[in-house]
């Protein structure tokens, strides 16, 4: 009897340190990457549920100027982090995070985003299938002294276009403070699919007007992706209608195996 008590005692121990261990371990860094036509603080809902739960946090500016640059640029903030890094690209910043091949990014979180593989690019996917409808809501191009060209959505079509589901009034904030997308960027054609190699999650809603939910749904099975979650009635900004689910799913992929 005395042996199995003092085994037992041990075996609860050995139990407890390895929970302690775990526990101390550090947490993950969640590097959030927004997409075309929004920009940092449109995680600011999901980067309160993460700064709560102790998650260390970073939203990134995103160029926007081409899938290669701005990947380069992304690299460079994962490449500045100690320990492992969470990688979240909401719509065409999804095709940025692909691009990615750090050591230290641990999985890939897709928020209404592109998934493109080798060879293809962000408007090619969008017209996989039928349903956007952002080709009508775009403003005329901007003209850069580059010869190149920017791309902004319509002030007034934004709310229905990118935002229906938000508030008008916050919809109209976001469409004046838009970020533009470089035209030749979304045509980029893809030169590297982490998400092959990394593990991947997505999520996003089934409302979205800007990419098809069919092509979404499409390209998170063709990555295996390990949890898919539809947001029933939600907008292309998911993150800003329903960061408590978008959150979830970011600290699903960092508690993950």
């Amino acid at each position: 009897m005395r042996t199995f008590i003092k085994t037992a005692a041990i075996v609860g121990a050995f139990n407890l340190a390895i929970s302690a261990a775990i526990a101390s371990e550090p947490k993950p860094t969640i590097v959030l990457v927004h997409g075309a036509f929004a920009e940092s603080a449109s995680w600011n809902g999901v980067v309160a549920d993460l700064i709560r739960d102790g998650f260390p946090v970073i939203a990134a500016a995103n160029p926007l100027r081409s899938v290669g640059g701005d990947a380069a640029h992304v690299a460079s903030v994962v490449g500045s982090v100690k320990g492992a890094v969470i990688l979240v690209g909401h719509s065409y910043a999804g095709a940025v995070i692909s691009a990615l091949s750090e050591s230290n990014v641990k999985a890939l979180v897709y928020v209404s985003a592109f998934e493109p593989d080798v060879g293809e690019s962000s408007l090619e996917l969008t017209n996989k299938f039928p349903g956007s409808t952002l080709g009508s809501a775009l403003a005329p191009p901007v003209n850069l002294p580059n010869g190149e060209q920017d791309l902004y959505i319509q002030q007034e079509k934004f709310p229905a276009q990118f935002a229906a589901d938000l508030p008008e009034a916050d919809a109209r904030l976001m469409g004046a403070a838009q970020r533009p997308v470089n035209q030749a960027a979304l045509t980029d054609l893809a030169v590297r699919a982490a998400w092959k190699t990394i593990p991947s999650w997505s999520i996003y809603g089934a409302a979205d007007r800007n990419i098809p939910p069919a092509a979404m749904a499409f390209m998170a099975s063709r990555a295996h992706a390990r949890e898919v979650v539809v947001v029933p009635g939600a907008s292309h900004l998911v993150m800003v209608s329903h960061p408590h689910e978008v959150a979830a799913l970011i600290e699903d992929a960092a508690s993950a195996k």
